[in-house]
């Protein structure tokens, strides 16, 4: 009985926060977690880089309802979700998700929450649970089930590792190099594939 848990941004959609960078004209928030690996300090960077310039959630939602899934994302996923449970576990936030759920098919996603004011801004974030793709794996793992991971960034690492077959996708040459022995794969046919494969 096998999950496959997959990584959002930069594997199935593009990253939401480098798309909001080039729409905001503020490049620095085109730092993701496949550049800092403290999620927590990542994030707070981000809230105050927002505060700094009078932005919230309507802006940013803005941006997202621009955004597509990347080419062959919803196919893929499809064809996945034929085969096997899927779950999408994201550091992302639901007030961020929705949208893009909708154009992907409505795919299980768990992620977090978003504090926020009367105003539209926000406040603060709500994490699910601590480390919470790999304390989901592991929760998965205690209900019988074996997992599958894919992900792309340093955050991923932990649930990729602790899965029966785990792979990057479409990752950084520094997170490649340092994790010579994750099989890496650029594009969708190929991930399935390896999938498949691992279940077979």
């Amino acid at each position: 009985m096998y999950v496959t848990c997959l990584d959002l941004e930069g594997v199935l959609v593009p990253e939401i926060w480098i798309a909001f960078a080039e729409a905001s004209g503020i490049p620095e928030l085109k730092r993701t977690t496949r550049d800092e690996p403290d999620y927590d300090k990542l994030m707070a960077f981000r809230l105050d880089t927002l505060a700094e310039h009078g932005l919230g959630l309507p802006e940013i939602q803005r941006t997202i309802a621009a955004i597509d899934p990347l080419p062959g994302a919803r196919g893929f996923l499809d064809e996945l979700r034929s085969q096997m449970q899927v779950i999408i576990i994201s550091d992302t936030f639901t007030q961020f998700a929705s949208p893009l759920m909708e154009k992907l098919g409505w795919p299980t996603i768990f992620c977090n929450e978003l504090d926020m004011t009367a105003d539209g801004r926000i406040a603060g974030i709500r994490m699910r649970c601590p480390e919470s793709k790999l304390t989901t794996v592991r929760a998965l793992q205690s209900c019988g089930f074996d997992t599958i991971a894919a992900g792309d960034s340093f955050n991923d690492l932990a649930m990729i590792r602790a899965s029966k077959a785990g792979f990057l996708f479409r990752s950084t040459d520094a997170i490649k190099a340092d994790n010579p022995d994750l099989p890496a794969f650029e594009e969708f046919g190929d991930l399935l594939a390896a999938i498949k494969q691992a279940v077979a």
